[in-house]
């Protein structure tokens, strides 16, 4: 589970291994690891979201339920 801390000039999270996204775990943004958490800060200056068509980021993407979902 992902905390979230909204602060002046951004936000800090705190994360496990398999929750972080990929621009975390390639250092685009600063991290740090205090033993099995990691420790993210976005800046309000970079989105935590990717533009445009780019691939997803997330660790898994988000299905609601409905017509077009599997199970």
């Amino acid at each position: 589970m992902t905390i979230r801390i909204r602060l002046p000039g951004g936000t800090l999270k705190i994360k496990t291994r398999d929750e972080l996204r990929r621009r975390e775990q390639k250092r685009e943004v600063p991290v740090w690891q205090v033993g099995n958490y990691f420790i993210v800060w976005w800046p309000s200056s970079m989105s935590d979201r990717p533009s445009g068509a780019r691939q997803n980021d997330d660790p898994e993407p988000h299905r609601p339920f409905g017509k077009n979902s599997r199970r």
